[in-house]
């Protein structure tokens, strides 16, 4: 037989209520137990009953689990009320961050020449000595990097001669080495020559 789907609302019938109380009150206590078995969880239930009658089931310490639960509810609300004051923190930040590039981008379309013409002569006077002060230190920057260059240049000159000096010194040592072999060369050819000469010719013969 199949059983019917139950209602979800007060049972008028006074002795079905209490049947049912009894049923689902004894089921509920056993599921906490289950649970505090299987899962190893620390688990605490309270009912109250109709006329007032107290049925309560806890793994542990009914009164610790209760204080327990005070704690964190009392950190949980404490850590949503610092989330909110967090929370607007930032975001006034950020309206001061906003209001601060905003000014910052009217000054520099100032400074390019746009939007002068509701700038009082104050103002326009301020602009000007900011501009004399940046091109000052732009000319500054320049002549710094120019000098850089300079004394990269001079380093680089300097290395390149160095190098050709001992390029040259290396060409004219080898050229002195040519000269002397070509020295021993000639004086060898020269002895060679004087013997030629001397043993030329049949010997003379004597009676």
């Amino acid at each position: 037989m199949v059983r019917g789907k139950i209602q979800m609302k007060r049972i008028e019938n006074a002795t079905s209520r209490q049947v049912t109380f009894s049923k689902r009150r004894n089921g509920l206590l056993k599921k906490a137990h289950e649970l505090s078995v299987l899962c190893d969880a620390e688990v605490a239930v309270i009912i109250f009953s109709q006329k007032g009658r107290l049925y309560e089931f806890s793994s542990t310490d009914m009164q610790k689990t209760i204080e327990r639960y005070h704690k964190y509810a009392k950190g949980g609300q404490t850590s949503n009320t610092e989330g909110e004051q967090n929370l607007q923190q930032l975001k006034g930040e950020s309206e001061i961050m906003s209001q601060k590039i905003e000014l910052i981008q009217l000054s520099q379309r100032k400074l390019l020449g746009y939007g002068l013409s509701s700038c009082t002569l104050d103002e326009l006077q301020e602009i000007d000595s900011q501009l004399e002060r940046s091109l000052r230190n732009i000319r500054a920057r320049k002549a710094e990097l120019f000098m850089e260059n300079i004394e990269h240049l001079k380093a680089k000159e300097r290395l390149l001669k160095e190098e050709n000096e001992r390029l040259c010194h290396q060409m004219s040592g080898q050229e002195k080495e040519v000269v002397t072999h070509c020295s021993q060369n000639s004086q060898i050819s020269s002895e060679i020559d004087v013997e030629t000469e001397l043993f030329i010719g049949l010997p003379e013969m004597r009676c």
